[in-house]
């Protein structure tokens, strides 16, 4: 994609989506991170469904930890890997207290030090509660980024590192949403839907999906 189509395909996302945001639900900035954690290789849905009967109870990393291990599995089993999500959670709580007086830090290297918390996660704690120009590629911006021409990579790593070059300044804080909602709802993986995606014409795509 050319630096104009650039232009034109981010202001069209923003002009349909303003103010966009994650599908996830959460009232705190633990609460964000806890449920990014436990999302990995999860769906939002699932994840939301689970912390609606969680976050009531246990919200804070102090009360997690008095639920104990046991206690916090119970309420988290309906989510995949849950027992490993359990015992990261459990300890990125642990260390919260301990070492950032319960409180979520707001470097990367802080984030990345807790137990559960990758570079993907923590763009997003940095993008969503700190407003930070992060770029955190899951599998829908990956595939969105290489198959538009946006930012085409072998890895995570290179798309992101291309999106954080190509994205123009303006779009960086939101582009992330945006991109994620594109890639889950229009320009999904099996069959992308062309024919009433909004940014078509500015996408390298090609051919593109027919109307069925």
């Amino acid at each position: 994609m050319t630096p104009d189509h650039i232009e034109h395909f981010f202001a069209t996302l923003q002009e349909a989506n303003p103010t966009p945001v994650t599908e996830l639900e959460y009232t705190s900035v633990f609460e964000l991170l806890a449920s990014v954690l436990l999302s990995a290789q999860a769906t939002d849905v699932g994840v939301n469904k689970a912390t609606r009967r969680l976050y009531p109870v246990a919200n804070t990393p102090a009360r997690i930890l008095a639920l104990g291990l046991e206690g916090l599995e119970s309420y988290i089993r309906t989510i995949g890997l849950y027992r490993t999500k359990a015992r990261n959670l459990m300890a990125t709580c642990r260390i919260l207290v301990e070492q950032h007086g319960g409180e979520v830090p707001r470097t990367r290297e802080a984030l990345q030090a807790l137990p559960g918390v990758g570079r993907k996660t923590a763009n997003v704690v940095l993008n969503v509660a700190f407003g930070e120009p992060t770029m955190a590629v899951d599998t829908h911006i990956f595939r969105v980024a290489n198959r538009t021409g946006l930012a085409p990579g072998k890895t995570p790593d290179k798309v992101e590192q291309g999106l954080l070059a190509r994205v123009p300044p303006r779009y960086l804080v939101d582009a992330h949403h945006w991109l994620i909602l594109h890639g889950r709802y229009v320009c999904q993986a099996r069959k992308p839907q062309c024919w009433r995606c909004s940014v078509a014409r500015w996408c390298d795509y090609e051919p593109k999906t027919a109307t069925p």
